[in-house]
């Protein structure tokens, strides 16, 4: 599994020859000062979206017009949002898993709040378990600290779990390391800090502050990789 990371929330899942765009970011997204990051995007099969805010969905209708096939998975109110709009998607919401073609995907609880920027209603916020032979991964989406989060490991071990530590909006670091201990979770990858003023953290800190719970938070530059 190879995860590609641009900015804020937004990767790029490769599993098998599978591409899984998660809450586009890029338009409206103070860091891209221009659009040539989609010439470096050959492939697009799936758009995931955790909720309605404009920082996680303001690129949909951008990347299904360059991708014609692309499907949207997302919650049934952000699902049929997309669907008016003549996008192919495909509605969930809290339940069992669903099989794909990439591997197996359940819709996990988060609190936030999820409204698209005309007002509409953008149903329940969520993240995302995914269970793959290439390794399970756990995207939380935005959210704070939830006591269900201790329910994912009895789904099974995951390899990584992808979490904000931002904070005001979402979890904070040390709200993201008790996350990580109810997860059983020992590698994350960090996302939703630095795009704002009011998300900064420092970097180093964080770190140092998952290593001494015996825990790797890994931070990625913009359009570099991982592998799980």
């Amino acid at each position: 599994m190879k995860i590609t990371f641009f900015s804020h929330s937004t990767c790029i899942i490769e599993i098998h020859e599978k591409y899984l765009l998660i809450d586009p970011f890029f338009s409206e997204n103070p860091v891209f000062k221009n659009m040539n990051f989609l010439r470096s995007i050959q492939k697009i099969d799936y758009i995931l979206l955790t909720h309605a805010h404009y920082d996680h969905v303001c690129d949909v209708e951008l990347f299904s017009h360059k991708f014609n096939n692309v499907l949207v998975i997302s919650n049934y109110e952000i699902s049929n949002y997309f669907n008016k709009k003549g996008i192919k998607t495909y509605g969930i919401n809290y339940g069992s898993f669903i099989s794909f073609p990439f591997g197996k995907l359940k819709y996990i609880w988060a609190a936030h709040s999820s409204v698209f920027n005309d007002g509409t209603y953008g149903g329940n916020p969520g993240g995302f378990l995914l269970h793959t032979d290439e390794g399970n991964l756990y995207i939380s989406g935005d959210t704070s600290v939830i006591y269900e989060m201790n329910l994912i490991p009895s789904f099974g071990k995951l390899d990584l779990s992808i979490l904000p530590i931002g904070g005001k909006y979402t979890m904070d670091i040390e709200e993201a390391i008790i996350a990580s201990d109810f997860l059983k979770s020992e590698k994350i990858l960090g996302v939703h800090y630095d795009t704002f003023e009011d998300i900064r953290i420092d970097k180093k800190q964080a770190k140092r502050k998952f290593f001494e719970k015996g825990k790797e938070l890994i931070l990625l530059e913009k359009g570099d990789t991982l592998y799980v």
